[in-house]
């Protein structure tokens, strides 16, 4: 198989969270990705939301570039199926690797480590070290409190306004589809 001229990394949880809704649109969303010959690029682990978005990334024929730190392979249990698998040192090299070997991030629902993802790939976008599109898929209006939070802090004078304009807010799959494809293009 040649290489896929575009890769798109996935932050998402490790959970599947309460709403089927979660798991659908990550099983969604790893299908649309090998669905247009592109490689899904997450975090490695076989469990919740990142288990579902590689078994269909999988399943629909698609590369699957995954990376995890050592001390999770366990935890996460680590999917060692992928076309690539990377085992890093630590947190920071895992979210580097998956940074540096992707055209575009993608947030779907998680917790406390595809927050700290999303942040520092904002971050980065915000010191102006990428341009990479940065999406949050917000199934079931998951993302509305961090939204709110963006904008709290815009309010208080800690951020630029420009700071949202740093991400994009997509309501289901079929948006991000459309949004990456014209992004991508």
């Amino acid at each position: 198989m040649s290489q896929p001229t575009r890769s798109i990394c996935v932050f998402c949880g490790s959970r599947s969270g309460p709403d089927p809704a979660f798991e659908a649109d990550a099983r969604a969303t790893g299908a649309m990705i090998a669905n247009r010959g592109w490689q899904l690029v997450y975090g490695a682990g076989d469990v919740g939301l990142m288990g579902a978005v590689a078994q269909a990334a999988q399943a629909a024929g698609g590369d699957t570039f995954g990376v995890i730190p050592e001390h999770l392979v366990k935890w996460e249990v680590g999917k060692r199926d992928l076309t690539s698998f990377v085992v890093t040192e630590n947190m920071h090299e895992r979210k580097k690797v998956m940074f540096m070997n992707s055209n575009a991030v993608v947030l779907l629902p998680g917790g406390a480590g595809s927050l700290d993802e999303f942040f520092e790939v904002l971050t980065w976008r915000q010191l102006r070290l990428h341009q990479k599109p940065i999406l949050l898929v917000n199934t079931k209006g998951y993302w509305a409190p961090l939204i709110a939070l963006l904008d709290h802090v815009i309010e208080m004078g800690f951020a630029d306004p420009s700071l949202k304009g740093y991400i994009t807010l997509v309501e289901d799959v079929d948006a991000l589809a459309t949004f990456l494809d014209d992004a991508l293009s």
